[in-house]
C-alpha cells in the first residue's frame, strides 16, 4: 500500500514512523508513506496558502488551489482521497479494515480556521476520529495510518487484530495477563492455566460481554 498525506506540517511525521511497527512495515516494503508540503504548490509569490473568508468572519481559510495541484500531481487511478475535518463520519475500526485493502491513500491535513468549500469534491471519504476540534489533521492522519498499516497482510499477525476491541462492532477485547500468576495478591483467573480451550474461550466471551456493559453499553444497544 501507499500512503501520501498533505500537510503544512511535515516535520511533525519526523519520528512517528521511524519506530516500533509502521518502521517495520516501511523497511519490509508493505507500506511506503511520503509526506508532501502543500505551500509547495502555491502559486503566491510568497508561498501563501490560506485567505480570508468570503462574507466576513474570523480566522483564516485554505485556498484550494494548493491542495488540488498537489492532489493531481499524485493521484492515480487506485488513489482514494480522504480529507479530515470534525465534520466527517466517525471513524471506526471497519473503516480501518476497508482502507487497509485499497492500493493508494491520499490524505488531506486541513489547518486554520477551516478549508475551501471546494476541496472537499476532491475527497472520497470524509473522516473525523472524533467530536471535538484540533488545531489540524496531522494528529488524525497518524491515527488513520497506525491503524490501517496494522491490518495490512503481513504486518502483524491476522488473529492478533481478529480479537481486538471493535473487531465485531460490538464487545470489547477480553482482560490478558501474563506472569507472574500472583502479582500484588492478584491471581490470574484458574480457566486460564486450566488448557481447557473450550472453557477459555468462553470465558473470555463472556469477559468481552462483562466489560462492554460496564464501559460501553451503548455497543451492545447497537
Amino acid at each position: 500500500m501507499k500512503i501520501d498525506v498533505l500537510t503544512l506540517f511535515p516535520n511533525m511525521f519526523n519520528h512517528i514512523f521511524k519506530e516500533s511497527i509502521i518502521a517495520r512495515a516501511i523497511e519490509n516494503k508493505l507500506v511506503e508513506i511520503n509526506i508532501h508540503n502543500f505551500r509547495d504548490y502555491s502559486k503566491d509569490i510568497h508561498h501563501k496558502v490560506d485567505d480570508t473568508p468570503y462574507g466576513g468572519g474570523c480566522g483564516m481559510v485554505l485556498m484550494a488551489q494548493p491542495i488540488f495541484d498537489c492532489v493531481e500531481s499524485i493521484k492515480t487511478a487506485d488513489s482514494k482521497i480522504i480529507l479530515l475535518t470534525p465534520s466527517g463520519i466517525p471513524y471506526k475500526q471497519k473503516q480501518a479494515y476497508d482502507l487497509s485493502k485499497e492500493k493508494h491513500l491520499i490524505i488531506i491535513c486541513g489547518h486554520y480556521e477551516g478549508f475551501d468549500e471546494r476541496i472537499r469534491t476532491l475527497a472520497d471519504f470524509e473522516i473525523s476520529i472524533g467530536d471535538y476540534v484540533l488545531t489540524g489533521g496531522e494528529i488524525p492522519a497518524m491515527v488513520l495510518i497506525d491503524s490501517i498499516t496494522r491490518l495490512i497482510p503481513g504486518v502483524i499477525n491476522e488473529a492478533s487484530h481478529l480479537e481486538d476491541s471493535f473487531s465485531n462492532e460490538s464487545l470489547l477485547d477480553y482482560p490478558k495477563y501474563t506472569k507472574p500468576r500472583v502479582y500484588k495478591n492478584m491471581e490470574v483467573p484458574e480457566v486460564l492455566l486450566s488448557g481447557d480451550h473450550k472453557k477459555i474461550e468462553e470465558y473470555r466471551y463472556n469477559e468481552s460481554v462483562k466489560k462492554t456493559k460496564q464501559i460501553r453499553p451503548d455497543l451492545l444497544e447497537k
